[in-house]
């Protein structure tokens, strides 16, 4: 890059004239792509269902189930036997002849889809726990055991299995407005945590007693939609796609276990004891977290000889899904938290004694700031609790109301900052995820990131407001940006389970996105308004990314078609190098002035070495004069009086405004820019003068629409520039800053001297174990 200056000529009364592209679609000349063009051509026709706006249609339909289980956890033999009477309500338009429901337990029979599409590629190991999986799967006995399907008259219902779906034909077809009933015989052992990751597991304590998390535990119906019928994806690793249901569900476990469920416990009376009932009642407005059943209450109820069994009761209503938790050996901790609307919601935490001191810390106070974040930047939580469960997964996992999460301390209860703040980002992620997907519906068998990674966005707000400089990755664009260099990634708009990276894709890339669209392309105060407008349509519903796309642009009023594009449909990333920076000043028309720049700028260049030794050199002209004449007298730069005559007509033939432009003294810097890495971004200028002063210049996107390979930025001051930083900030993804500088940044790098390592041959190695013995 290079500084110099250079006479502009204003040419005044001119026009600009810009090539005009009447096909937006095919740009053939100049490298032209596009970068702008709608994305009307890509995201599906509106609809009386789905509005142009992104808001639902007037003609909006979903479906809406109801079921009656009852289910038996037995401890004895680590297995699910349940009784499910389900009435599913054909709410949309079309007649069905079957009803399709996801049977998740499926993916852990031998030759599952799962199992026999997994990729193993030889190396020089294997992760112990895939070799755990690939044997108990083949050596075990997993999956649903269907026992009966029957109508609502007790009638047997034809069906049939597809690895994890399952399709029961209705004797006559459901026809829009009617409701289908039928009733689920079934059991399914359960897979331990210890050989198999999986969201449905138990473990053994350490005081031998057991600790249950059951998710996926009943045959659920599959969601019918108005964009793709039925979604009848097998079970691989994204969630599933469902339709709202209410459900009243009772549990039987022994005598001595503790519940936790999606909905509310209808019989306290029968389960809990007075204390823990009136603890409870404390809670929802104490200051701290309240013990409800103590760490010794916890341990006197694991080492009480197990009786008989009892019932725990729930209800839920409107929910997606249910799951629950037991252990004898849940510490039990909660408090109330009240919400915009005057409603108190209980966040409640329940681990065994592995997770503490960590756990009665930590966990449930990261719930009530779950709960404050997302409230204020989406809608109040709609729920009566929201619980956070040690449980035996190897990370995290949401339901309705409940939040399955791995983190603990160590065996002394000590832990790692990684540990503690694993803890807190996986409470605040889980539980944020009863917003996505909870309340907004979206279908993570199709768009993973509609799930994570709007989740992901909101849950690095959220720990954000938990402390000062906290651990966050997910969400600064300056942590993605090499990530996004990376030769083997794909689209966000990516089919779920057809992610390379599911991680850096689904999660991590859109949060960046978001906050680069809420902090540098939209505001925060139009991004927080058009987002909130998103959850309030699509609450209780299921959105499409067109709803997303469309409802954002319609709420803000800003086209960001040109961001989706890039960010969402595309694996471009940032690379924008600011190639050179040319100061020039306005060309005065005045001879005298011009012809004393002209003469400056030819006396700074430098003398050429010929010229330097050639110093004192006697010429002819030094011994005979006379050969010197009028132009030895006169430079090049002489003015004649004829060219001030010219000067001074052109100046009486001036407007005033004319003239003031003419005669402007400030300086103008041409920045020229590149786009290397493909994706357009604003353009973020720091500016340091040479008076000591500090501006920054934010030029929108839209300076790229015309070209997307190159710009130039004119910047106007009275001041002079001393240097220029592109994205000073780290706020753009920019995945190279080494050309984001004028002038040139020397980078400063550490090198570690390396010392030559010496291995001991087999002769030290057998001397040392005789040493040894």
């Amino acid at each position: 890059m290079k500084a110099g200056r250079i006479l502009v000529s204003l040419a005044l009364n001119a026009a600009l004239a810009f090539p005009v592209f009447a096909d937006a679609v095919v740009q053939s000349k100049a490298g032209h792509h596009d970068a702008f063009r709608q994305m009307e051509e890509v995201w599906p026709t509106p609809t009386e269902v789905r509005a142009a706006s992104g808001a639902p249609g007037h003609e909006y339909w979903q479906q809406f189930v109801q079921y009656d289980i009852d289910v038996r956890l037995d401890d004895a033999t680590r297995r699910i036997e349940g009784r499910a009477a389900i009435s599913y309500e054909n709410r949309s338009p079309d007649p069905l002849s079957y009803l399709w429901l996801q049977m998740d337990q499926n993916r852990f029979k031998r030759h599952s889809v799962s199992q026999e599409s997994r990729d193993d590629p030889l190396g020089k190991s294997i992760p112990i726990t895939r070799m755990a999986e690939i044997t108990i799967v083949e050596d075990g006995d997993f999956g649903y055991d269907i026992k009966s399907i029957s109508d609502g008259k007790g009638n047997a219902l034809p069906h049939s299995v597809v690895d994890t779906m399952m399709r029961v034909d209705l004797p006559t077809p459901l026809m829009p407005g009617e409701t289908a009933e039928l009733v689920v015989e079934y059991g399914f052992n359960i897979v331990s945590a210890k050989h198999v990751s999986n969201r449905t597991a138990y473990e053994i304590l350490e005081n031998g007693s057991p600790n249950y998390f059951i998710s996926m535990w009943y045959p659920r119906l599959a969601a019918y939609t108005d964009y793709a019928g039925w979604i009848v994806k097998a079970f691989l690793y994204g969630e599933p796609a469902l339709d709202f249901a209410d459900f009243d569900v009772s549990i039987e476990v022994p005598e001595n276990f503790t519940v936790s469920a999606t909905g509310v416990l209808q019989n306290p009376d029968a389960v809990l004891s007075r204390a823990e009932r009136d603890r409870l009642e404390d809670a929802k407005t104490a200051k701290k977290p309240v013990f409800i059943i103590t760490p010794q209450e916890a341990q006197d109820r694991t080492a009480r000889e197990n009786g008989d069994s009892r019932i725990w009761h729930y209800k839920a209503e409107n929910v997606r899904d249910f799951a629950f938790a037991a252990s004898p050996s849940f510490i039990w901790d909660a408090k109330g938290f009240e919400t915009a609307d005057g409603r108190t919601v209980m966040a409640q935490s329940l681990y065994p004694p592995e997770a503490e001191p960590l756990w009665s810390r930590y966990s449930t106070e990261a719930i009530l700031q779950t709960l404050e974040t997302y409230g204020r930047m989406t809608m109040d939580y709609p729920y009566p609790h929201a619980t956070s469960i040690n449980a035996p997964i190897r990370s995290g996992m949401e339901y309705p109301m409940l939040a399955a999460n791995a983190p603990r301390p160590e065996k002394d209860g000590t832990y790692s900052r990684r540990t503690k703040y694993g803890l807190i980002g996986v409470v605040i992620h889980e539980v944020g995820h009863n917003w996505f997907p909870m309340i907004v519906n979206s279908d993570e068998r199709h768009w993973l990131w509609m799930d994570e990674g709007l989740n992901s966005f909101l849950d690095e707000l959220t720990i954000q407001e938990w402390e000062e400089d906290v651990p966050s990755v997910r969400s600064e664009p300056r942590h993605l940006a090499r990530l996004m260099t990376r030769p083997n990634q794909q689209p966000i708009m990516t089919q779920s389970d057809a992610y390379i990276n599911r991680g850096i894709t689904g999660y991590a890339k859109v949060a960046a996105a978001l906050t680069v669209l809420r902090e540098t392309v939209m505001g925060r105060e139009a991004f927080d308004t058009a987002f909130k407008e998103y959850v309030s349509r699509w609450a209780f519903k299921r959105p499409q990314p067109a709803d997303f796309f469309r409802t954002v642009e319609d709420a803000s009023g800003i086209d960001l078609d040109w961001f989706w594009r890039g960010w969402f449909y595309s694996t471009d990333h940032v690379d924008i190098s600011l190639d050179q920076v040319t100061r020039a000043t306005i060309d005065t028309k005045n001879p005298d002035v011009e012809a004393a720049w002209k003469r400056d700028q030819k006396a700074a260049l430098p003398r050429s070495i010929t010229a330097q030794r050639n110093d004192g050199m006697e010429r002819r002209t030094d011994r005979e004069p006379n050969l010197l004449d009028f132009y030895n007298e006169h430079d090049e730069f002489t003015v004649a009086p004829k060219d001030r005559k010219g000067y001074e007509k052109l100046m009486a033939d001036m407007e005033p405004w004319e003239k003031e432009l003419q005669n402007l003294g400030s300086n103008l810097y041409f920045l020229d820019f590149s786009n290397k890495g493909g994706l357009v971004m604003p353009l973020i200028l720091g500016i340091d003068y040479e008076d000591g002063s500090y501006e920054e210049k934010r030029i929108p996107a839209q300076i790229w629409q015309r070209n997307q390979s190159r710009v130039t930025k004119l910047i106007v001051t009275d001041k002079e520039i001393k240097k220029i930083v592109l994205d000073p900030h780290l706020e753009t993804a920019d995945a190279d800053m080494s050309n984001n500088y004028w002038p040139g940044k020397v980078d400063d790098v550490r090198i570690e001297l390396q010392r030559r390592k010496t291995t001991p041959n087999l002769m030290q190695k057998m001397n040392d174990d005789d040493k040894q013995d």
